[in-house]
Parts: structure tokens; sequence; C-alpha cells
């Protein structure tokens, strides 16, 4: 087993483009470096520089590789897919700059308002909604592989059209795309994170590690609250302290084989600037202790 170990900005309270409420670009990537990580995937589109000598030189200096792009919006809609292509093309054309930048992550949009919690979409899709669903997702992959040589992988996520185990199992049924398996959203969704990778080890090919604390998750069903305010009140936590038993993961993942990425996504939004620093460092020194290996080249 090979595991390379990255994170993402958002572990860093980055969920958007701009936002005066996040980490200042430069500082979020001087403080990656300084918790002992070289690899990132980009994160919101427009939060790093997205011209590839700016981004080159700026990961570079600090010896940090780039691993995938994110693509997040409503997969139900096929107008809104031609709007996710175009913005595909414009990530891509920087990705593929990069030698270790294989990766698409593909999202589809939250069915609640995030701060509000309120229902924004169905939240359940009819066989034929469902079958444009796959339909769009399939588009996308086949885009990116047949037009830049990158592997899209699918990332269950609480709150959208595949959360829950059931779904996650009709997706991979109807589909051969490969999943970007988030630990911490598959407990907040409901399944058992361990027994899952058991079962479907194979169509892995990317992980999300992260953890969920699930009396926080019992407050946030009582007092219906949104997923942005089940975030600030830190429903995903730092991976040696909620439910998800990331040892007996990485012996799962051992017995596999499992080589691939496996990248830091501690969601906050939003976080006091001096928060995420002490929790990114804490977080890789247990992971390393529990045979996550930082074992990357350096091709930026």
């Amino acid at each position: 087993m090979s595991v390379q170990l990255g994170i993402a900005p958002c572990s860093w309270g980055v969920w958007f483009p701009d936002d005066e409420k996040q980490t200042p670009w430069n500082r979020c990537l001087d403080e990656i470096q300084e918790a002992g990580y070289h690899a990132i995937e980009l994160g919101p589109w427009g939060y790093l520089p997205n011209q590839y000598e700016p981004l080159k030189e700026e990961l570079a200096k600090r010896n940090i590789d780039l691993v995938a792009t994110t693509l997040m919006d409503d997969l139900t809609s096929n107008e809104n897919v031609d709007k996710m292509i175009a913005q595909l093309d414009d990530m891509a054309k920087l990705q593929v700059q990069f030698s270790t930048a294989k990766y698409v992550v593909l999202i589809d949009a939250t069915y609640t308002d995030l701060f509000t919690g309120e229902l924004i979409r169905p939240k359940e899709l009819n066989d034929e909604e469902w079958d444009a669903f796959i339909h769009n997702i399939k588009r996308i992959k086949d885009y990116a592989k047949e037009n830049y040589g990158l592997e899209t992988v699918y990332h269950p996520h609480g709150e959208t059209h595949v959360e829950t185990e059931e779904q996650i199992e009709r997706l991979l049924k109807d589909t051969d795309i490969q999943l970007c398996f988030d630990t911490g959203h598959h407990v907040y969704s409901g399944g058992d994170p361990l027994s899952f990778i058991k079962k479907h080890h194979d169509r892995i090919g990317y992980l999300h590690i992260k953890n969920c604390d699930v009396n926080v998750k019992k407050k946030m069903q009582e007092a219906n609250w949104s997923l942005a305010e089940a975030v600030k009140e830190n429903i995903f936590c730092e991976p040696d302290k909620g439910v998800v038993d990331t040892k007996a993961i990485m012996k799962v993942l051992n017995e596999a084989n499992f080589d691939g990425w496996a990248i830091v996504e501690q969601d906050m939004y939003p976080a006091p600037f001096d928060k995420p620093l002490p929790i990114a460092k804490r977080t890789r020194e247990y992971l390393e202790s529990v045979g996550m290996v930082s074992d990357i080249s350096q091709n930026v």
C-alpha cells in the first residue's frame, strides 16, 4: 500500500473564491507548508492564482504539488452542466500543466441552502431525473478523459443527491466512475465508512479524510441546523476525535493494497485565522502515525 497524503484549502475555512472571512491564499499556502504537507487540491476556482506561471511559482517555492481540481454544481440540469464543462475547460487548461494533477473531484450541488437549510431543489430524484443525473456525470467524466486525460472521481456529499449508502450503491451500479470517498460525509449521511470501504474498496480511487462528531450531529438534527451551522459547530472534527475508526480504515486499505491519494478535508467555515494551522499539524502527525505515508515526488 502507498497512500500519498495531501490537504485541501477547506481545512483553512475556504469555501468560496473570494470572501473576507477566509484566510488569504498566500497565508493558506504558507501554513500548508509549515504544517508539513506537500500536496493540495486547488480549492474553489479563483481562490488560488488561476494562471499557470504565478501558481507554479507559488507552489514550487513551498515544495507543494497540485493533485486535483474540484467541480461542484447542479448535475440535474443539462443546461447547467454545459456551464460546468466550460469551467472544466478553464481549470483543465491550467491543471494539465502540472504533472501530478490527474484528478477532477466532481460533486453535486446541495439540495438545501448552505446557510439557511431551506430546501432549494428536490431532495429525491424520480427515475427520469436520476437518469438525467447519471447521464450528466458520465458526460463530464468522458469529456475530462477524452479532452484532457483527467480522471473524474465522484464525491458523495451530505445533502446532495448522492449521500446515503443506498444512493452511492445505485451510482456504482449505473456508472463505472470511481469514488472520491469522504469518511466524514459518509457518517454525516448515516453510513458506516469502514464497512463500505471493505465492500467497495475496488471502486474507491481517491479519499477525503475527515471525521464526524455524532454528538454535534444529534444537536444538528434536534435544532434543525443548516450544513453551514453544523460545520460552524465543528460537526467535522480531527481524524482521531470522531466516530470514524481511522486506524481500522487504514488496516482495510492496507489489506486492499490501496494506492492513491488521501486528502485531508476538515471543513471549517468561517475559521478564525489562527485555528487551522495547529489542527493541520496534529492531523498530519496522527495520520502518519497510523500508516499514511507522505511519499510524494515534487514535480511542480
